[in-house]
């Protein structure tokens, strides 16, 4: 039997390569609406960062979610966002 293939995805903040389960995935629903999907399983456009603040921060700072999603991101959306990962890491 061979082993079973394991997905990889990159953090937008660090980039680096990780198995897709120990990142976070930020989703942009079709209504426009960008939140974190901590279930991994909303529909939408994905892109992924590491479960810390400081990997969010450096995606926020260098804009690769608004690159990654084609759009302005408000600075509230990144607040909701911080204080849901910090919540989650407590």
């Amino acid at each position: 039997m061979k082993p079973k293939k394991i997905p990889m995805r990159m953090c937008l903040g660090c980039g680096e390569n990780k198995p897709k389960r120990e990142l976070v995935r930020v989703v942009k629903s079709p209504e426009g609406e960008i939140s974190l999907d901590l279930t991994g399983k909303k529909s939408g456009r994905g892109a992924y960062i590491c479960r810390s603040a400081e990997c969010l921060l450096k995606a926020r700072k260098s804009r690769r979610f608004e690159k990654s999603f084609s759009c302005r991101i408000d600075d509230s959306v990144y607040e909701v966002m911080e204080n849901e990962l910090r919540s989650e890491n407590d």
